[in-house]
């Protein structure tokens, strides 16, 4: 079987292209043939060892493919149906892979594999973070960084169908041209600003700041997504793709204005398989009716995962990166 594996920790150089052992489908598993495997930076968080796992793995949380294999004691599944799946240490950067049957969704007809793995993750967390950690009311803005990737286009465009207003954060104008597609209404190079929080409170009304800050790139813009917000403002820090944010002081969220910050993880807000269901539910309906559109930013053959990560890393990419087995 076609897999990457991790021998030890470091750089993309570390992701092996090798034949990954054989796979049987246990009790309530499924074992499921991956067509798409979704490249996100919590894969590098695992690479790099800045989250620990016992050596060897295969990386990869986040897949769809059809089931070759339905577990004992497995109902609602058979062979043949097209999932999805989201867990973080599932190792689908393979061709094969296993799945607790109780966080696979069954993805609709109307809905590609490739589209499917392309939606899951990125998808489910812009939900939450939407509905559920800052619940985006109408008139109300956010400021959305990276909004040119694979989750700040899914964030974009769902604040903007519950009624907000978005600014979003981009490094060049082609990737501004890609975030005002998805809807952003402000876009701010940081490239070419040299105060990221006066450009953004420029563009909010009377210079009061945004409602919500939605950051997944961490260490380089933690202190801007604080500066950016009004008074009761929440940050949501989901990621950290530039590194871990540093300790602070408090006191400063006082001097602020009694602002709030949260560090959410998408495994909390789908811990149970009614949470999980109501959330794919939501976003693959939006997928399949084109109110919610995905952007495949590159697809990359398994065997080129080193290739795929650098590129993640260096903010090279638009939209999401995949990884396609057996190409």
């Amino acid at each position: 079987m076609e897999a990457i594996v991790v021998t030890r920790t470091g750089g993309p150089e570390v992701l092996e292209h090798t034949e990954g052992a054989e796979l049987t489908a246990g009790p309530g598993r499924l074992l499921v043939r991956v067509a798409a495997a979704g490249v996100n930076f919590i894969d590098t968080y695992f690479r790099v060892g800045a989250y620990p796992r016992p050596l060897p793995f295969t990386p990869g949380g986040e897949f769809a493919g059809t089931v070759e294999a339905v577990g004992e004691g497995v109902t609602g599944f058979e062979v043949g149906d097209r999932v999805a799946s989201v867990d973080s240490v599932s190792g689908s950067y393979a061709q094969h892979t296993l799945v607790d049957a109780a966080r696979a969704v069954r993805i609709p007809e109307r809905i590609a594999l490739e589209t499917a793995a392309a939606a899951l993750l990125q998808g489910l967390t812009a939900h939450y973070l939407t509905t559920s950690t800052w619940p985006i009311q109408k008139g109300q803005t956010a400021l959305v960084h990276a909004a040119a990737g694979g989750m700040g286009l899914q964030l974009t465009q769902m604040i903007k169908a519950r009624g907000g207003r978005v600014i979003g954060t981009v490094s060049t104008q082609e990737k501004e041209a890609v975030a005002r597609a998805a809807g952003a209404d402000e876009i701010i190079r940081y490239t070419e600003v040299e105060d990221l929080p006066a450009a953004v409170r420029a563009v909010t009304e009377n210079g009061r700041g945004v409602d919500v800050v939605y950051d997944g790139v961490g260490k380089t813009t933690f202190d801007a997504s604080l500066a950016s917000l009004r008074p009761r403002g929440l940050l949501a820090l989901y990621g950290a793709a530039s590194g871990p944010v540093p300790p602070f002081e408090l006191q400063r969220l006082n001097s602020g204005g009694s602002l709030f910050v949260t560090r959410p993880s998408l495994m909390h807000y789908i811990a149970t398989a009614e949470e999980l269901a109501w959330r794919a539910g939501e976003l693959f309906t939006a997928v399949a009716s084109g109110d919610l559109c995905i952007n495949v930013g590159a697809r990359y053959p398994l065997a080129e995962a080193a290739a795929a990560h650098t590129a993640l890393e260096s903010r090279a990419t638009t939209g999401k990166v995949l990884l396609i087995p057996g190409q």
